[in-house]
């Protein structure tokens, strides 16, 4: 079964591909049942539909391939729950022969335009989207010498936004940002980032709406409808000030709701259309300079968490309900205020893992509190938070984590705004579809539907439970769970949510029959219309102990799952009891589905699709998402937020990096993850997804040295070097955020970065060593680690 194909038609990954019939068979299976979901996967041939789908009135589901249809009654019934739905009007001519897109047996994914209205138009059997093939995938139904289409205009739910006097005046507003810019920075970093926020407003559609919100010991929210100076709302930056605090003192109030008319704002100028705002907005930013030095021995004043406070409130005061950023930029950490993540003196130090750990973070654990009650407003008000932090120091990613992740933001870690890595994390926000329109997903939600047999138990990722519960929700619960609804700020074509599942009603579940999972994403685009993805999936049960649940399980899914459900409990146990549950899960793992003769570890065997399981789970635990010896706490935020949004194939690439030689034998070649790959005459290519490392072999660096590769002479020795240089830079290129390149030399310092990753095979302790490379650590190899596993496991 290859499982890479089946994510390329459904954008699923499934841990087990056949589930047991009986709840004690599946929590025997130890990896969980669950489903790796990529809501926008990108599809060569995904069909969008210019009308409204059919939902199941029972149910909720909506039509999908697996429906069952009679043609002659026009009715159809719903392969959930069995309920009956007859077709509207507009399917008048469906026949065998002539079948909306929705039903074709290829497309187990559709996507619809919501908000289109149906209207009649002339025969023309040769519009794209008629027709009774998968060839004219648009979902038109084609009726004898009349076709029946659906098309209008997209329609806005937004009806009050600031500035709001436009109601009814045809002016759509667009996505809203606000930038938050901390101008503690220094006065050259400061200028960079300024000419790169210059340049983001040109690149905004002209009914996008902006505000601008500084920090620095103060807050202060631009009037950019006041231009005949700069008008400025100064808030404290030492106090908590709630939501409606904010809209008082910046002056926003709502019109009393009359009969007849939709409430709306008094016009304001802290959030305008860019159309009306461009040049006030770029006037402020070119006359920010940065704050006064603050004393010696002082870290500057910082009132991070008031700053963003303060553009949460805002939004909410305009009227914002969905398709809103808060884009923070700093650098460095908050000194004062609620959010504070340690105090200006210098004396004091930022808080480590261990004062972490220890208790002796003093400020650590309030500053998490208000940033999860932050979070709370910035999902009720579907606004999207940002953190662009450009700094040697850390600057509280750790304590931001929560709002950042659960509103689906962007996290940026860097040492400078100017620098490449920050341009481009920027500028690919910003970027535009072909349309023109900023290629954005707001607002989005997660509904599943799935038959009576499934239960749901959460979702793990950069979402939010709604709470909304119906008969398919578990009692048991993880990650983000009570509910089959779940709310995402935003969304973008790599964005995957892991979903858990467990055996419902076991008693009417026959083996060998099917069951079904509907994954249901609506989202706001960035022209601000609305779209609906629905993919259908089905797999069948399978009768306890049969060997289809053996071939069904995808190694790669589940490595990918465990280390999500590893990084959950590193939120509430330390590092080292979650290492003792994952070699818990591994010894049980090996146990059930290893072929051995008790007490006997050298008999010891796995099938070649659960081989390479062990694997993965030795290098997670080494893992910097577990093993957090030498990254500070923000860095660890920040890895564990990457890997929780990522799919199969970056997640693993985090956890188990690849390695390629390059030699003068031929063409790259994949090697082992181990410290015998090192040899003096190659170079090998390093990925781990943060990192790009290229480890020149001693003789390959001399010879470099010595200038062997400008010497004509030695033509080969400059194309190989010309052809890792070429295969990094592509890595880099494609990849957000952008990985750090780096590139070493054989017993160098920058090698550790290599180093750190690879199987140690050799170490200090080793006996012989061959004159291989000798890594320092007291880590157990991978061969001793499976040893240990084997011994165990046919223990019984």
């Amino acid at each position: 079964m290859d499982f890479i194909e089946l994510e390329a038609i459904e954008g699923l990954r499934w841990s087990w591909n056949s589930w047991p019939t009986t709840k004690s068979e599946a929590a025997a299976l130890v990896v969980p049942l669950s489903i790796l979901c990529t809501p926008l996967t990108q599809f060569g041939d995904l069909p969008v539909l210019p009308y409204d789908p059919l939902i199941c009135s029972k149910c909720g589901a909506v039509l999908n391939p697996y429906a069952r249809v009679d043609y002659q009654s026009r009715i159809w019934y719903c392969s959930f729950c069995n309920g009956r739905n007859p077709f509207p009007k507009s399917y008048l001519g469906i026949n065998e022969n002539s079948i909306p897109a929705e039903l074709f047996p290829t497309y187990s994914t559709v996507e619809y335009h919501l908000g289109k209205k149906s209207m009649n138009l002339g025969h023309n059997p040769q519009k794209p989207g008629f027709g009774s093939g998968p060839g004219y995938g648009n979902g038109l139904v084609l009726s004898g010498s009349s076709s029946i289409s659906r098309m209008g205009s997209f329609s806005s739910s937004n009806s009050s936004l600031a500035g709001s006097d436009r109601a009814g005046s045809g002016f759509v507003p667009g996505p809203a940002f606000v930038f938050v810019v901390d101008v503690c920075t220094a006065e050259e970093e400061l200028r960079v980032l300024k000419s790169e926020l210059l340049h983001v407003i040109t690149r905004l559609p002209e009914n996008a709406l902006a505000g601008l919100v500084v920090f620095d010991s103060l807050v202060r929210v631009y009037d950019l409808g006041f231009s005949e100076c700069f008008r400025v709302v100064l808030f404290h930056g030492e106090r908590e000030i709630s939501s409606e605090q904010t809209k008082q003192l910046l002056g926003i109030h709502h019109i009393k709701q009359q009969l007849g008319k939709t409430s709306t704002v008094h016009k304001q100028g802290f959030l305008l259309p860019v159309s009306e705002c461009e040049f006030s907005f770029t006037n402020a930013i070119e006359d920010l300079h940065s704050s006064p030095q603050a004393l010696t021995g002082h870290r500057p004043l910082r009132s991070t968490g008031v700053a963003i406070s303060v553009a949460v409130g805002l939004l909410e005061g305009c009227f914002v309900s969905s398709a809103s950023r808060i884009m923070v930029f700093t650098s460095g950490p908050a000194t004062i205020g609620p959010g504070i993540i340690v105090a200006s003196d210098y004396s004091h130090a930022i808080r480590t893992h261990r004062d972490i750990d220890s208790g002796y973070a003093p400020h650590y654990i309030r500053s998490c509190e208000f940033y999860k009650r932050l979070s709370k407003r910035l999902c009720d008000s579907s606004v999207v938070l940002d953190l662009f932090a450009c700094s040697l120091d850390q600057v509280g990613a750790a304590e931001l984590k929560v709002p950042v992740e659960s509103s689906g933001g962007f996290m940026m870690l860097g040492e400078s705004f100017d620098s490449e890595k920050f341009r481009k994390c920027l500028n690919h926000i910003f970027i535009h579809d072909e349309e023109g329109n900023l290629n954005m997903c707001f607002d989005a939600t997660i509904e599943l539907v799935t038959t009576k047999d499934v239960k749901i138990c959460g979702a793990l990722g950069p979402c939010v439970s709604l709470q909304k519960k119906n008969s398919s929700v578990s009692d048991k619960g993880i990650g983000e769970s009570g509910t089959y609804v779940w709310k995402l700020g935003t969304l973008n074509k790599k964005t995957c949510i892991a979903f858990f599942f467990e055996v419902g009603h076991e008693q009417h579940i026959q083996p060998n029959s099917a069951f079904f999972i509907q994954f249901i994403t609506q989202y706001r685009y960035g022209n601000m219309g609305i779209r609906k993805r629905v993919t259908t999936a089905a797999r069948r049960w399978v009768a306890n102990h049969s060997p289809g649940i053996h071939a069904g399980f995808d190694q790669e899914a589940a490595a990918s799952v465990m280390a999500r459900l590893a990084i959950h409990r590193t939120e509430r146990f330390f590092a080292r009891d979650v290492i003792s549950w994952l070699d818990e899960k591994l010894i049980l793992f090996a146990s059930k589905f290893g072929q051995y003769v008790q007490e006997d570890p050298s008999s010891f065997h796995l099938a070649s699709n659960f081989s390479l399981y062990p694997q993965f789970m030795y290098h997670l635990r080494r893992s910097q998402f577990i093993d957090v010896f030498n990254s500070t706490p923000d860095e660890t935020a920040f890895f564990r937020l990457m890997l929780n949004c990522e799919g199969v194939v970056g997640s693993l690439l985090m956890v188990q990096p690849t390695l390629f030689q390059y030699s003068f034998e031929g063409p790259p070649i994949p090697v082992l993850l181990d410290v015998y790959s090192i040899f003096p005459d190659v170079i090998l290519l390093f990925d781990s997804y943060f990192n790009v490392v290229i480890h020149y072999g001693s003789k390959i660096a001399q010879w470099r040295k010595l200038g062997y590769d400008r010497d004509p002479n030695h033509e080969n020795f400059r194309k190989l070097l010309e052809a890792v240089d070429l295969d990094a830079k592509h890595l880099v290129a494609e990849r957000i955020p952008v990985p750090k390149l780096i590139k070493c030399d054989q017993h160098s310092s920058q090698a550790r970065f290599l180093l750190a990753k690879l199987n140690p095979s050799v170490t200090q302790n080793s006996t012989c060593t061959d004159g291989s490379e000798v890594i320092f650590t007291d880590d157990v190899s991978l061969q001793v680690f499976i040893d240990h596993l084997q011994a165990l496991a046919v223990q019984g």
